[in-house]
């Protein structure tokens, strides 16, 4: 397998600002402790499919690390494979999930993920990288990665906007190539998984509540996803 390049305790800060601490409680979690404990899920951290969710994101430490698993695995199976690479570095991307109360913290998650994502496609296909399949990570961390509140369980408003309920898309593979998404209410997914223990999305068990997508796309190419909005 190739090797996860773990973030360190010097890539960032704990604490921003002693304002942000008290405004927000903004307390980041170490490196060392963010490998500790993704260590006690480590399989689950290494299933390119496997969903995360962090509701209280801030820059992604979590989010990165997993990241960083995830893709050291997809290089590992399918880096002699460019198409595959993608489809698969790609569908681990969209697997992670995650909400923040601070747009700062939002945009720098998302550029964080995506720089994750680049330096390894970069590295393994060079001039081969196409902005295509860049753009198409650029958009689903658009859409998972999002500007709310965990405890409301809506988006943050402001003068010209209204909050809204937050709406998550789900992303799976379909027939190969194919990526199929449906938009749920984060709210219906939170009294899901409440009442039945279930991680993000689950449809597994017959006999538990499925909510219904709000809306429901048609299936298309992975690397177009960036194009159609």
């Amino acid at each position: 397998m190739a090797e996860t390049q773990h973030i360190s305790d010097s890539a960032y800060q704990q604490v921003i600002s002693k304002q942000r601490v008290a405004d927000h409680g903004e307390v980041y979690t170490n490196a060392r402790e963010v490998n500790a404990m993704l260590d006690l899920v480590k399989h689950e951290t290494e299933r390119i499919e496997s969903r995360f969710l962090e509701p209280a994101c801030g820059t992604g430490n979590f989010l990165v690390e997993i990241l960083n698993r995830k893709l050291a695995v997809v290089a590992a199976r399918y880096a002699k494979s460019q198409l595959e690479y993608e489809r698969y570095a790609v569908l681990a991307v969209s697997s992670l999930y995650g909400i923040d109360i601070l747009a700062d913290n939002v945009a720098a998650c998302q550029a964080r993920l995506l720089e994750v994502f680049n330096a390894q496609y970069n590295r393994l296909f060079k001039n081969l990288a196409t902005d295509q399949c860049r753009n198409a990570v650029r958009y689903i961390l658009s859409r998972n990665i999002l500007h709310g509140d965990a405890l409301t369980l809506k988006t943050v408003g402001n003068d010209n906007v209204a909050a809204q309920a937050i709406v998550f898309s789900e992303w799976s593979a379909v027939n190969g190539s194919m990526l199929k998404r449906r938009d749920f209410i984060y709210a219906h997914l939170v009294e899901q998984s409440s009442h039945r223990e279930m991680p993000l999305f689950s449809d597994l068990d017959e006999e538990a509540y499925i909510p219904e997508p709000v809306k429901d796309y048609p299936l298309i190419h992975f690397l177009e996803v960036g194009d159609a909005r």
